[in-house]
């Protein structure tokens, strides 16, 4: 199924049982988002009662481009003024800006095909997104059909999605922590325009990698202005042989992020690459591509970008960048511990401080004294120690036994490879200290916010030996993991589930004889082939 990629925003629309929208809110970061239930009743597309309920519809909000013709003066883009017409304390205002909505998506309602949604979604009274077939050697086609409409249409779009039809192979084929694989955006190719590179500026992140952005003159770009752009790394400044006053081409890619693709024409003086941290002045080291500050522990914008990911982690609001960077240089924050030592005196002599602001913001934080582990862990801003390993982490234990983890039990753990096994067991012991002194103050839940076990295998352990036919190990494993079980790395007593594939020259495997004496002993391992277990999958 095709269909273009709104350039809108993304809102999920809930209906009671008696078919009645009751709950309409924004996408935000994925797990947390903004109601917008009085808004959403001001737009036209929104039904305010279907025939059904208990469902979730989603979908684009978006404004036509017919309609930001009348704001087209004042305002950069559609997309912008939408949102902003959608965030409206008086709903009443955000009728004013017409908005328009398209809806994509049918949570709650058991279908075959994706088509199905779409033609049951038209049925209830929405407006689907518009659509279109095709095979997998129709693609390009597709996308060059997409493209050519792209400026004929009415509203904003900067690429094509191509999602599998048949829900079956959409489960089969699962989803990434980001992004499902059964479903593909193409972007078109941005909008792009000559400007000229007044200089490059080259600042650290929370990891340490030292980046280049060029500071252009002000150009156009899919209707914003656009002063800034990416040169992603230190190897792509050598490559482009960047000069300042050159003459350079930058493109909006996707529409989105302005990168200089090539220089048109040099300008005067090269641009070098730093000797020196641009923040703390201390060494460069260089791997490959990129240049790294060489002692981060001591680096200023190193860890004003840790205190930052912090703070937003654990969800307390109100520590914008300027705040954190006087908090850091007077010492009064450079652990995260030392959040939850502020008080109100302490903060009062920072500027633009006032005695309200001030007490409110000792109280956000003394309101996150508690913290779940997945979220204790993705917030110490451990490399590799994302949202998604926090989340797989938390299911097996305290963070007391995860912090006693060796590398090789990591590994041992289904999706924890070894690279990032090393890096999550040196991080905690890099940063223990800082763990202990943080502990003093919060209490971590265990496992609060991890992914509960769902699903038919909620709970369940489920080991795969010999060579599966329908799809790959890894494969398999996702899918149970997906289901709400687990993937252990050998047979042990308490396994639920043994999968057999084909075993090499028809013998069993040593996994299948261990599960036998197992079960010989009194273990209650079920022991299944693969066509046992892919029916098994919606009855357990």
């Amino acid at each position: 199924v095709v269909s273009p990629k709104i350039d809108g925003v993304a809102i999920a629309l809930r209906y009671d049982a008696t078919g009645r929208l009751h709950l309409a809110a924004t996408r935000g970061n994925g797990f947390v988002g903004e109601e917008v239930t009085a808004q959403a009743h001001r737009i036209a597309e929104i039904p305010h009662r279907i025939s059904e309920g208990e469902l979730e519809v989603r979908g684009e909000v978006f404004m036509r481009r017919s309609v930001f013709a009348r704001y087209a003066g004042k305002f950069a883009n559609p997309r912008n003024l939408a949102a902003g017409a959608l965030k409206q304390k008086d709903p009443r205002k955000t009728a004013e800006y017409e908005l328009s909505f398209f809806a994509y998506d049918l949570l709650g309602r058991e279908v075959e095909l994706e088509t199905e949604k779409i033609e049951m979604l038209r049925h209830l009274g929405f407006v689907p997104i518009e659509s279109s077939r095709t095979g997998k050697e129709g693609m390009i086609a597709e996308f060059r059909r997409w493209a050519a409409r792209r400026e004929a249409l009415d509203y904003e779009t900067d690429g094509v999605v191509f999602k599998v039809n048949r829900i079956s192979e959409q489960r089969r084929l699962g989803e990434t922590a980001h992004h499902p694989r059964y479903a593909i955006a193409y972007k078109f190719q941005g909008e792009s325009a000559v400007t000229t590179l007044e200089d490059v500026i080259w600042s650290v992140a929370r990891s340490g990698v030292v980046t280049p952005v060029g500071i252009i003159a002000p150009v156009t770009l899919s209707g914003a202005t656009v002063t800034r752009a990416s040169l992603h790394n230190a190897g792509n400044v050598e490559k482009l042989g960047l000069t300042r006053n050159a003459r350079v081409e930058v493109m909006r890619r996707g529409g989105v992020i302005p990168h200089i693709e090539f220089v048109v024409e040099a300008g005067d003086e090269p641009v070098a690459l730093p000797d020196r941290c641009p923040s703390c002045g201390g060494p460069l080291r260089r791997e490959e591509d990129f240049l790294y500050c060489a002692r981060p522990d001591r680096c200023r914008d190193v860890q004003i970008g840790r205190l930052a990911h912090f703070i937003d982690r654990i969800g307390c609001e109100g520590f914008g960048p300027r705040l954190l960077e006087q908090l850091y240089d007077t010492g009064l924050v450079r652990e995260f511990a030392d959040f939850f030592r502020l008080r109100t005196a302490d903060l009062l002599p920072l500027e633009r401080m006032g005695e309200t602001l001030a007490r409110k913001l000792v109280a956000n934080v003394q309101a996150h004294r508690t913290i779940p582990l997945a979220t204790f862990l993705e917030a110490l801003g451990i490399p590799e120690l994302g949202k998604h390993v926090a989340t797989i982490l938390a299911r097996y234990g305290s963070l007391d036994r995860i912090r006693r983890l060796t590398e090789e039990e990591l590994t041992a753990i289904h999706s924890i490879g070894a690279v990032i096994a090393r890096s999550v067991v040196e991080g905690l012991a890099r940063h223990a200290e800082e763990i202990d002194h943080l502990l003093e103050f919060v209490t971590v839940t265990p496992g609060e916010d991890a992914e509960k076990p769902q699903g038919p295998l909620a709970g369940k352990k489920v080991l795969f030996t010999g060579k599966l036919q329908s799809m790959e190990r890894k494969e398999a494993q996702n899918l149970v993991t997906r289901l709400g079980g687990r993937c252990p790395s050998g047979v042990s007593r308490d396994l639920d589930f043994l999968v057999v594939g084909e075993e090499r020259g028809g013998k069993k495997s040593t996994k299948h004889r261990k599960a036998e004496a197992l079960n010989a002993q009194g273990a209650g391992i079920r022991i299944l082939t693969e066509a046992e277990f892919l029916e098994m999958i919606p009855k357990v």
